[in-house]
């Protein structure tokens, strides 16, 4: 069932017959909500409307078609058209039937700190479902799945993939009947989810992208790429190459004042990164996760001087500034708090479920988000401000109304809507204790996510694998990190490190000043590497060459449009003893064409790299790895 509607009486029984249709050019745009983007020329409409007059209900399927993405949106408005108040008890967004076919479910599962790992399920007889209650999409699952046929592979066979844009609670069912027919679903999760509709009023349920491959996973997923890029992201910096950013969180974590920042932007100058930011403790009182949230004034006497001073002295070291902030949240201990404990989410009578110290604060009311945002601005206003990270550190509890989940989360897209307004020239990077928001309706804010708290080299091959099915690597925040590695303490070397991290929206997450002189050659260098191959990297077709679950080494490559330059990256995972050279068979390269490696000047047969595939001599250490630039020889 993809909707359930009761009336006044508790009757659950909606009869929708068809009314009209209309098709017409331009892509259709939802009411606070993020949705896909089109010119009129891009796109097309069809808008079919179903009603039970009996019911007092109209329903308006929106269908979006983007022919030249090879990609479907699809929406529905419900209309509340009777007398009396009804309440949607489940609304999906989507459905799709197959009336026949043998299909395994691919899903993206994890925790905090190891998100998106890729599980192929085959579909039996019955329902699978997974979703979020968490108030976001979750750490959990990502609100995106695959329907394959069982013999699908990167390079060949059927599969249909749905992507739901929306940041909340959400819910995915697939399932095969009694006749081996299969359906799949996916919408709004009707756990905690009740919400009233009055007579006259209109419920938007948040759209899910749909798109299907002949040709396997890697073609379902440039699809989607191209989509996010070109049709979701909506900012100027979408299309264009970051500035490497070094964060000062593990490299200072709460314990750092001004000249803390200042040193960390003049070693930043030294090794050619763009931009220094500013993570959690500049606000309030903070000097640790306890107390300060809600109290968005900068900490001076922590500072030794205002926001503006300390901006002015970091761009004179020649980098540029950023600043973290979690608007979402209140400490108990806040100056916020104490004067509106309300505007915290609660139960009254009971005690509030913490998490982090924390609380959520009730983005549905407006006077809460206006609040807030006053307070933001106010900052953002005491100097040039070049990227933002907005982090969200716990899950939602005590929901005390069937609307609330849904209507947070239009909340929080209204204040970002308002933020990138009148900041157009930020950079936003989303966050979620990591990937815990990583969806494409973060996406339609800002053009990079933190793909995770984990920073681990040889964990993110795996985390970004899975993101890789739906998001485009220019979406991936990825940051080279400390050894011993703060999550896991293992250990790689600086140039693993650098590959793995140079697969998305790259930048570093240390002390600099304890970097070995070795280290900081390695950095300016992976810099330099960076700055040659993001172009090709952020805007080109992106190839999974490995299943890193899988195989003893993770690989990937990325190549232009015009198939003249190539990027491929690859970290062996395992290792063992008297190992023999390994090929790995490289995709999407111009068959006809040679190709030259610019490091060591090997020219290779297009043909023979992607049939026999590149060697890779085995070197020791731990998890060795390979970065090879390739340029067509003309």
């Amino acid at each position: 069932i993809a909707l359930d509607i009761k009336n006044e009486q508790g009757t659950e029984s909606v009869e929708l017959l068809y009314k009209s249709h209309e098709i017409r050019d331009g892509k259709y745009a939802l009411k606070g909500l993020p949705a896909v983007w089109a010119s009129d020329d891009e796109a097309q409409t069809l808008e079919i409307v179903l009603g039970d007059d009996i019911a007092g209900v109209e329903v308006h399927l929106l269908y979006g078609v983007l022919e030249a993405c090879d990609v479907i949106t699809r929406s529905v408005l419900i209309k509340n058209t009777g007398s009396g108040d009804i309440t949607i008890e489940k609304a999906h967004a989507a459905c799709l039937d197959m009336v026949y076919g043998d299909y395994d479910v691919i899903r993206f599962y994890g925790k905090h700190a190891m998100e998106r790992n890729l599980e192929r399920t085959h579909l039996g007889h019955g329902t699978l479902s997974f979703g979020s209650r968490r108030g976001t999409s979750s750490h959990q699952y990502n609100p995106a799945v695959i329907l394959a046929q069982r013999d699908t592979t990167e390079n060949a066979g059927d599969c249909y993939g749905m992507l739901f844009v929306y940041s909340g609670n959400f819910s995915c069912e697939a399932e095969k009947d009694q006749i081996n027919q299969t359906r799949l679903l996916m919408g709004l999760s009707d756990e905690l989810f009740s919400y009233p509709l009055a007579a006259g009023e209109t419920f938007t349920v948040p759209e899910v992208i749909m798109s299907y491959s002949a040709d396997g996973f890697s073609q379902l997923s440039h699809q989607y790429h191209t989509c996010i890029s070109e049709h979701v992201c909506r900012s100027r910096f979408a299309h264009e190459v970051r500035p490497v950013l070094i964060n000062s969180w593990e490299a200072a974590y709460f314990d750092f004042t001004g000249d803390t920042i200042v040193d960390l932007a003049k070693e930043a100058a030294s090794l050619g990164i763009d931009m220094v930011v500013m993570d959690d403790g500049w606000f309030g009182k903070r000097d640790d996760d306890n107390s300060s949230l809600g109290d968005w004034f900068v900490n001076e006497k922590k500072l030794g001087g205002t926001l503006s001073e300390l901006i002015d002295r970091v761009h004179a070291q020649g980098v540029k500034f950023g600043i973290w902030i979690e608007p979402e949240m209140v400490n108990e201990d806040s100056n916020l708090y104490r004067e509106h404990p309300d505007w915290a989410i609660q139960i009254p009578g009971k005690l509030p479920v913490r998490s982090r110290n924390q609380l959520l604060l009730d983005f549905s009311r407006k006077e809460v988000r206006d609040n807030i945002f006053d307070q933001i601005c106010a900052v953002f206003d005491q100097g040039k401000i070049d990227y933002v990270k907005w982090d969200m550190n716990r899950s939602m509890a005590d929901v005390y109304a069937g609307n609330l989940a849904y209507d947070y989360v239009l909340g929080v897209y209204d204040f970002m809507e308002r933020l990138v307004t009148r900041y157009p020239d930020i950079l936003l990077e989303g966050c979620s204790g990591g990937g815990g928001r990583f969806d494409a309706g973060m996406l339609y804010y800002s053009p990079q996510i933190w793909c995770s708290d984990n920073t681990d080299a040889i964990n993110r091959t795996r985390i970004q694998y899975g993101t890789s099915f739906f998001y485009p690597v220019s979406s991936m925040g990825a940051h080279v990190s400390a050894v011993p590695n703060h999550q896991t303490g293992r250990v790689t070397d600086m140039n693993t490190r650098g590959v793995v991290a140079m697969t998305g929206a790259f930048g570093y997450e240390l002390d600099l000043g304890k970097l070995s002189e070795e280290d900081k050659t390695a950095v300016r260098e992976q810099i330099k590497t960076y700055h040659e191959a993001a172009p090709v990297i952020l805007k080109g077709d992106y190839y999974r060459l490995s299943n890193p679950f899988e195989a003893e080494y993770g690989a990937w490559m990325s190549v232009d449009e015009e198939k003249k330059h190539a990027v491929v990256g690859a970290v062996l995972l395992n290792t063992h003893g008297n190992h023999p050279v390994f090929y790995i068979r490289l995709r999407g390269l111009a068959p006809e064409r040679s190709y030259r490696d610019k490091k060591t000047g090997t020219v290779y047969s297009g043909a023979a790299l992607m049939e026999l595939g590149m060697p890779f001599t085995v070197v020791s250490g731990n998890y060795p790895s390979y970065q090879i630039l390739l340029d067509a020889v003309e």
